[in-house]
Order: structure tokens, then sequence, then C-alpha cells
């Protein structure tokens, strides 16, 4: 059991390290408490012993140990009050109504790395999440074509076609009934595969420019497919400006982790989830702070990346700012 003065002296350590990234000593902790440095070093000692915190092997005094870091994050922290700075630099993107949705989230996390100098990943939501309900589309001046394809999720995707005036309107809306009627209910990083197998061998017997027509439909469903897929990193190399990762062969390692997108993707779908060390499935250098984002239908996730000693608590109140705010610029 961890006394209340034991929590105390957690939390300066923590907060002291992440500071200053170097080794806390009873000197510096008394400092802050009025106790008797005899008392700070024996409390250390205690909290060593209980897995709390860790001798550095190299210079005296002791950093928190990935428990002390999971004990700070749940029961000692509480977010950060964001600067006048910080927000003014978020609230410029969320009042630009000329940018989407996607847009706004990408700006918004190359502020964050901007300004905490981690790792920022955005990743749109998964094709595999998302399967079509339906084409349709909006005959436009001359052979211009507006497609719209709807996933079940609700997301919309609009795509121009620009069409050989030798393709009718009447084999464009032959060739959407054909999709719609054999495709509905696809996973949308399936649906290009279908149009190969399924569709090309039949659309001939229904569609004059067949081979125009399908071409077309398969590039703007290979586009949404990609792009549901997208992800988007914001200061890879900024492991390289902490103190902890001067070894380069650790920063590349942890760099090829970024390649599975499949360890950063978001599972929980509530609030801001912290992954410590081992449990961020990157490396146990790293913590991992995560979140996901829905709005009008379109998901993903958000993740901050950085060493352990990384400042939880100000980046869960720019993810927590960045959450309440994502779709201000519609309106929300």
């Amino acid at each position: 059991m961890i006394t209340e003065r034991q929590k105390d002296i957690l939390k300066i350590i923590v907060e002291e390290y992440i500071s200053t990234a170097r080794p806390i000593s009873s000197s510096a902790v008394c400092a802050k408490l009025d106790c008797s440095s005899a008392t700070i070093r024996n409390e250390m000692a205690h909290l060593e012993e209980l897995g709390y915190l860790e001798k550095n092997h190299f210079a005296s005094g002791r950093i928190p140990s990935e428990v002390g870091y999971r004990f700070y994050v749940d029961n000692l922290m509480k977010p950060k009050e964001m600067t006048g700075e910080d927000m003014l630099k978020l609230q410029t993107i969320f009042r630009n109504n000329s940018l989407d949705l996607s847009d706004t989230i990408k700006k918004s996390i190359e502020i964050v790395s901007e300004i905490t100098n981690y790792t920022s990943i955005v990743l749109g939501n998964s094709a595999r999440d998302n399967r079509l309900k339906q084409v349709e589309i909006v005959p436009l001046d001359g052979n211009k074509v507006l497609t719209m394809v709807i996933t079940d999720k609700g997301v919309v995707e609009h795509k121009n076609l620009y069409l050989p005036n030798s393709v009718s309107i009447e084999d464009v809306r032959k060739t959407v009934e054909l999709i719609n009627k054999m495709l509905v209910g696809t996973a949308i990083n399936e649906v290009s595969e279908k149009l190969e197998y399924e569709i090309k061998p039949i659309i001939g017997k229904y569609v004059v420019q067949h081979e125009i027509l399908y071409n077309a439909f398969y590039d703007a469903f290979s586009e949404f497919s990609n792009k549901a897929n997208d992800v988007k990193f914001v200061g890879r190399n900024n492991f390289l400006k902490q103190p902890e990762f001067s070894n380069i062969d650790k920063v590349k390692e942890i760099l090829s982790k970024f390649d599975d997108v499949s360890s950063i993707r978001e599972e929980e779908n509530n609030g801001i989830n912290i992954y410590i060390g081992s449990d961020s499935d990157i490396s146990d250098d790293v913590s991992v702070i995560k979140t996901r984002y829905d709005f009008n239908g379109e998901e993903g996730t958000i993740a901050i990346v950085g060493p352990k000693r990384m400042e939880y608590d100000r980046v869960v109140s720019l993810l927590d700012y960045i959450k309440d705010n994502i779709g201000g610029n519609d309106g929300k």
C-alpha cells in the first residue's frame, strides 16, 4: 500500500524527471516537501522496493519505472491547463472554414507535434470497416459526372468523372445500377477486386462503352479505398530530439514499427487511452496516447508517440481539446 506522502514523492519525481530527463535526488524532493532528507531517502527506497522507482545506472538518484508512470497517470495526474498560445494555434485551425475534416485533423496534429516534439499520427478509418451502401451519379455540364460513393458508416466520397462524348449518360446509369445490384454490402477495400472479377465479365452485355466506364469506376473505388486506409505521420524523427534516444539503432527499430499500423490503430471507442512502455506494442521505451474521432461518419485514430518520459498531462489536454473541437468548422 502506498501512503499519501509516498504519492506526493512519486508525483514530484515523475514530473521532475519528465521536465529535466535527469535522475531525481532526495535533495531535489526535499526542496518541494517539508521533510528531512533522511525521511525522503527512506521513502524513495520503499517506493523502489514497491516497483514504482528505479535506480539509474549512470547517475545517482532515481527515475520512474513503468509501474510508477502507470500509477501516476491513473491516480496522480491532472490534465494540464492549455496555454493561451497553444489554444490559439489550434483555434486558428478549427475556425478555418475552408478546411475539411481530414485537413483539420492533419493540421492539428502538425501543431501538436511542433509544440511537444513528439511524433503525431492520424489513421483514417480502415477500409474494411466501411461497406458499400450505394453509388449515385449526378450529371453535370458537358461530359462531367459527379459520382457519390456512400458507405454503411455514412461516409460519402465525391469524385468527378470526365468521360468521352461517346459515353452516354444512359450507359453510366446502367453501370451504376449493375454495381448497386451486385456489390452493395461489399467492404470498400474489396470492391475493386469484385469489379474486376464479377462486374467486368458481364458489363459488356449491358453497356456499350463498358471498358471506359469500368476503368473509371475501378479508379474511383481504388482511390476511396486508399484514402480510407490513409495514414499520416508528423515528426517521425522527433525521437532524435529526445536525450534517451541518442542510439540511432533504437530509433530505427521504433520507426520500423510504424509500418505496422495495427499497433497504432485505436480499438477502444471512448476517451483517451494511454499505453506505457510494454503496453504500447511499439517499444518498451515509448508511450502512446491514442483517441478515436467520429464526426459525420468519418472515423479514425489520433496517436501521439513519445518517450516514456512524456508530458502526459499536456498531451491529454491537447487531445481532449482536439476531440471537443473536431467538426467545429462545420458548425458543430
